[in-house]
């Protein structure tokens, strides 16, 4: 056996003393540590380093391209028809990706939309459409290939040949407090991302409580690295910084959020669901070198087109679009206490609400209930009165709520009635 060219503590003692990483070194000890050479709590040791001290551009885009190269990259070239793809950092009641790509499907763009699940107060898309009877998120490669093919759309799991090395790396930050690092957020997201083969990508970074970034100088830090990776892969990417404050929609909770998407995809549903789908759509085609108005992006939505090629998608994995969907078999309302206005509901408060109600998981091996979580009756700068309800929460397991009611302690406030509430815009930047 040939010795190794590096050594982990000398790679760790680089980094940890602020200096540059050489191409040689993350090459190796990405690899390294896929094949095991390079021990669990050598790689913690280095990753905490790279939280303190950060990476240069060019460190940064060697090291997801390390990411990438440990493992396959999918083509999607013989298809002959563009391909683009949307990501989304993560939020409460975030069930965008369930219209929207049936919707830019309808526009001669095929969207290979490989999503995961959630875990804490954070939703996950492959968790909601679990809900529909029959369906699978299990996919071959060549399965995703057809059914871009026929249908135009698919949502399902991505396989584990996709950056391995990613997968590792993502365990260990979860348990050794470097999560919160741009340069690995970044390289985590983007190595997914590009190893999956779309030729454009639209990243939807969330900003606010129940959102990773709180604030908008960091989410546009993190967008900016994503963006610049993509683009140095060849990859079109822009991103879209959205509103977290406040849950999106009315819903948070698989089954419940299921509904939802099927409401807009009839022509209904929440405003903001709608605008952030449309809006995230425009991009996606723009990127994809389709471009189309936004009212005809939203006439797609009206007409009953995105809602076909939704029925398609879910049918050729298995699924029922027409079963009923999983309802929780006990539900418990929250009411307003006085007249007045809504004039916070807070989208972290909610999701732990939602989480601890069942439809979330404290560990990625946690079951989730699919008929769990919280509907939403009324949004900051709605008028209430006195004994309204506020919100509904569901579940199969009533002990859950009195821990449920105390996350939405001081998450939501009334004030008094005639008060003007200002709204968010949900689309509060964006970046290219």
């Amino acid at each position: 056996m040939s010795p190794e060219p590096f050594d982990a503590v000398d790679v760790i003692r680089t980094k940890r003393d602020k200096e540059h990483l050489s191409v040689g070194q993350i090459d190796w000890v990405i690899d390294a540590y896929t094949r095991g050479v390079v021990a669990e709590e050598q790689m913690s040791a280095l990753a905490m380093a790279i939280f303190l001290n950060g990476m240069s551009r060019s460190e940064l885009e060697r090291w997801t391209q390390a990411m990438i190269d440990s493992g396959e990259r999918l083509d999607y070239s013989g298809l002959g028809i563009p391909t683009a793809d949307k990501h989304s950092t993560g939020g409460v009641g975030d069930k965008i990706t369930l219209p929207l790509a049936p919707l830019v499907a309808t526009f001669g763009v095929a969207v290979p939309q490989l999503s995961g699940r959630g875990l804490g107060h954070t939703g996950g898309t492959l968790d909601k459409l679990e809900a529909i009877p029959g369906w699978r998120a299990t996919l071959s490669n060549d399965e995703v290939h057809a059914q871009l093919a026929s249908v135009g759309a698919v949502i399902c799991a991505a396989g584990p040949g996709l950056a391995p090395a990613d997968k590792k790396l993502y365990a260990l930050r979860d348990v050794t407090s470097t999560v919160e690092s741009v340069p690995l957020i970044a390289s985590s997201i983007m190595s997914k991302k590009i190893a999956e083969g779309t030729g454009a990508l639209v990243l939807d970074v969330k900003v606010g409580s129940g959102a990773f970034m709180k604030d908008l100088d960091a989410a546009r830090t993190l967008a900016r690295a994503m963006v610049d990776l993509g683009t140095d892969a060849g990859v079109t990417t822009v991103a879209l910084l959205t509103d977290m404050a406040t849950p999106l929609g009315l819903t948070a909770g698989n089954a419940l959020e299921v509904r939802e998407s099927v409401e807009v995809l009839a022509g209904g549903g929440p405003a903001d669901v709608v605008d952030l789908t449309v809006a995230l759509a425009v991009e996606m085609l723009a990127a994809a070198g389709r471009p189309v108005e936004e009212p005809e992006v939203r006439a797609a939505l009206a007409d009953g087109r995105a809602m076909d090629v939704w029925r398609r998608m879910i049918i050729a994995q298995g699924g029922d679009p027409d079963a009923p969907l999983p309802t929780a078999a006990a539900t418990e309302q929250v009411v307003a206490e006085a007249d007045g206005v809504l004039a916070r509901l807070d989208a972290y408060g909610v999701g732990v609400a939602a989480w601890r109600l069942g439809a979330g998981r404290a560990r990625r091996e946690d079951p989730v209930q699919l008929g769990a979580g919280v509907e939403i009756h009324a949004k900051p700068g709605d008028v209430v009165v006195q004994g309204q309800p506020i919100l509904t929460l569901h579940t199969d397991t009533p002990e859950r709520f009195a821990r449920a009611h105390e996350a939405l302690d001081g998450a939501w406030e009334v004030a008094p009635p005639g008060t003007a509430i200002s709204r968010r815009p949900v689309v509060l930047d964006r970046i290219r």
